[in-house]
């Protein structure tokens, strides 16, 4: 059970699932008999919460510019390569609730603490949940938070700083962009470690790359450097410093040149791009047509024609 699932509907107006396409000689219901299903109960996001709260280990960190607009999500568990704790995963499903609330901020960056960007879930956590019913759950809070976190009408970029291995590569997919270091690389190594990605990643690895190189990378498990990343469209630039804080300045350069328009005119932007990519050709240029619409003759729209911006 989603809890935040009407607010996630107001910031994106995303309610519709394309359909699978049938293939005569394959359904996806037949598909479904090669592999096992979890089919036990299921469990409220906040009681997932209170149990892997007790988890301890490492922090998330948030901090928000009112000035700028731009919020910092910083990972902070380097003594265990920046694995994520059960009580850093409720840390990160608490940050992305007040981001939901910030009307006046733009962007976020993402990034961690030390020369790893994040290496998954941390295996203290791991061995004390090592079942299906606690793994759903796990799945279920992540799901919650990344799917939110990428819906956000912020405009987010990872920046990887080392490596990004399993549920890590599948939280930076959670963002809008990603830039790189020079050392940065990336793995979907959850096949290596007898599982598949539990966090989203493989679906929205999908919508990045397409479904030949999704599973491919799938398959492999093999770590892409940050070159590569450029190519494969994984990530959108490597930072010219490999010095972790130079390299966070000159992220936040890169993402202010996207976040010169007013916050309404940002979100706006972001939400007809994302709910272009979820929801069949008419639909999406209704809602284009709508959001249009309250934002023609605005406060914005208005000094813009003023100034006669267009041709500036």
């Amino acid at each position: 059970m989603l809890i935040h699932r009407t607010r996630v509907i107001q910031n994106l107006l995303i309610t519709k699932l394309l359909k699978i396409p049938h293939s005569v000689t394959m359904s996806f219901n037949d598909n479904r008999r090669w592999v096992n299903h979890y089919a036990g109960p299921e469990t409220p996001v906040s009681t997932i919460c209170e149990q892997f709260s007790k988890f301890e280990g490492g922090k998330i960190e948030l901090s928000k510019d009112d000035e700028s607009g731009v919020a910092i999500l910083k990972i902070n568990h380097p003594e265990r390569r920046n694995a994520l704790s059960g009580s850093m995963m409720v840390d990160l499903w608490n940050a992305v609730n007040t981001l939901e609330d910030w009307k006046t901020g733009k962007g976020i960056i993402l990034h961690s603490v030390g020369e790893t960007f994040c290496s998954g879930g941390d295996l203290n956590t791991v061995r004390q949940i090592s079942n299906p019913d606690d793994g759903y759950k796990m799945a279920t809070l992540m799901h919650d938070t990344l799917t939110r976190l990428h819906q956000l009408p912020l405009i987010s970029v990872a920046l990887i700083q080392g490596k990004a291995l399993g549920g890590g590569a599948e939280l930076a997919t959670s963002c809008d962009f990603r830039l790189f270091t020079e050392k940065g690389e990336m793995g979907f190594v959850q096949g290596r470690m007898g599982v598949v990605t539990g966090w989203g990643g493989g679906t929205r690895l999908v919508q990045l790359l397409g479904q030949h190189q999704a599973l491919e990378l799938l398959l492999t498990s093999r770590q892409i450097p940050a070159s590569e990343a450029v190519t494969l469209g994984l990530a959108n630039g490597i930072t010219k410093s490999v010095e972790l804080s130079e390299a966070v300045e000159e992220t936040k350069q890169w993402l202010q040149l996207k976040l010169n328009h007013a916050p309404q005119i940002v979100h706006a932007l972001k939400q007809i791009v994302a709910t272009a990519r979820a929801v069949p050709y008419e639909e999406s240029l209704r809602n284009e047509r709508q959001v249009f619409a309250m934002l023609w003759g605005g406060d914005a729209n208005k000094k813009a024609l003023e100034q006669n911006i267009k041709h500036k």
